[in-house]
């Protein structure tokens, strides 16, 4: 399915911000169940020991973001078997398809802790599945390990009011919506001093992993010097028509749009801007246009946009791990269906199974029944070198609980979520990474149009 017949739409038709809180087993009428089941699902060192530590993972895998997530959290699992697993257990992937909806990830979600008695969860790639399935999860204390999901408000709005009931949830990856729009700002900054551009439009779908984009980035771009933001709006997950938004951030002499993306009309939304030779530049996030296959799904309109990313799309060595990652993961999949690298969710989630196989090797247990707080405190006390970057999480009392901490360069710059862009390379295009500078590729390139 191509991101034209709607990859990316059906996961963001799910509501506008933070999903409410309930409490899950009561909304599904499984109160009763919780009873009888909270003495047995502790980990495999407090119940049902068969001598396997069970992984389920959670992604929308009919995509190509979850595709490669799933194949990623594959490869994690392999490399741990290869290497007498997780405190000698062997380890076991149950990967389900969450299908970007909340009603199916709660009921997948139930069965892999109820029915398969999972050790750990980790993935989901949509914010409203996040939340959707965080109360259940938190009733059940199975470490969950976001590696997909950016909303603020998944620790913010859980753990800040009420951490004890929520510290068994974390994210190691990518780092928070609040401050990807940070470093947007400063990679805003970054384009007025090498191309002069100082007219800025925002324009984000209308979605929770949006609002950070909306809400926060228009001041902190204003704050940056010689810059300011002349149009904003924001776009239903549902819109296939992007001449309107386009028309209306030419006609406020935009110099550069900052594009939050993440349904099927991507790839639309990029031809229209192409082919019209819009006069500014296309820049932010595009979550469809982080396929390695991008370039041939918009027959070659993509060339010049950008996109930031977890694991700068595989092009450059951020550690030491990145390109071992990459290789593994070309040499496993490369002949398959795409995408045929990770993408972001991919680095995330291969990096979430190693960090915590190295906090439960630390804690010396994965009985998260009777030893929750001895494996918080192991994640929490942890810095662990992955493949998008170094990935330590903020404590109790922090702003943003139990969430991955943004990495920063010698000129303060938020240097773990990079920025690519589609370059010319032959008929085929290649993906460059152009900023921050220390890990760049290539130098950012303006349209030759402009």
């Amino acid at each position: 399915m191509s991101y034209e017949d709607n990859d990316f739409a059906e996961e963001n038709r799910i509501g506008k911000g933070a999903v409410g809180r309930r409490t899950f087993l009561g909304a599904a009428g499984a109160g009763a169940v919780t009873t009888t089941l909270a003495g047995c699902l502790g980990g495999v060192d407090s119940g049902g020991d068969d001598g396997v530590f069970k992984i389920g993972h959670l992604a929308p895998t009919e995509l190509q973001m979850g595709r490669g997530a799933e194949r990623s959290a594959q490869l994690a699992v392999d490399e741990l078997n290869e290497n007498d697993g997780i405190l000698d257990q062997e380890v076991e992937l149950l990967s389900k398809n969450t299908g970007g909806k909340p009603a199916e990830a709660e009921r997948v979600t139930e069965n892999l802790v109820q029915s398969d008695q999972v050790d750990l969860l980790v993935g989901t790639f949509v914010s409203e599945v996040t939340q959707g399935i965080i109360d259940f999860v938190a009733e059940m204390n199975v470490p969950f390990v976001i590696t997909g999901s950016a909303d603020p408000a998944t620790v913010t709005e859980y753990h800040g009011s009420d951490y004890e009931t929520y510290k068994n949830v974390v994210r190691t990856g990518p780092i928070n919506s609040d401050l990807q729009a940070e470093g947007m700002a400063g990679y805003a900054k970054y384009l007025n001093e090498k191309h002069g551009w100082e007219n800025v439009s925002i324009l984000a779908d209308d979605a929770a992993w949006t609002g950070s984009f909306r809400d926060i980035l228009p001041d902190q771009i204003e704050a940056a010097g010689d810059l300011s933001v002349v149009h904003q709006d924001r776009m239903s997950v549902e819109t296939d028509n992007f001449n309107p938004f386009l028309d209306e951030a030419s006609a406020a002499g935009a110099d550069v749009v900052f594009r939050f993306i993440a349904h099927g009309g991507a790839a639309a939304f990029t031809s229209t801007w192409a082919s019209n030779e819009y006069p500014f530049a296309l820049e932010g996030i595009s979550v469809p246009g982080m396929s390695p296959e991008f370039w041939g799904q918009t027959e070659g309109a993509c060339l010049y946009e950008t996109t930031s990313q977890s694991g700068a799309g595989g092009v450059t060595e951020l550690t030491g791990e990145t390109m071992d990652f990459v290789e593994s993961y070309e040499s496993e999949y490369g002949g398959e269906e795409p995408p045929s690298k990770p993408m972001y969710m991919g680095f995330n989630s291969y990096d979430g199974i190693h960090f915590y196989a190295e906090a439960a090797a630390t804690a010396d247990t994965v009985d998260y029944e009777n030893d929750l707080d001895t494996i918080v405190d192991a994640m929490l006390d942890l810095e662990f070198t992955g493949t998008a970057g170094t990935i330590s999480l903020s404590g109790k009392d922090s702003e943003y609980p139990n969430d991955v901490k943004e990495t920063r360069n010698d000129n303060d710059i938020i240097s773990n979520f990079p920025i690519t862009q589609w370059q010319p390379d032959g008929d085929s295009g290649a993906v460059e990474c152009v900023y921050p500078e220390k890990d760049a590729t290539a130098d950012h390139m303006a349209p030759d149009w402009l």
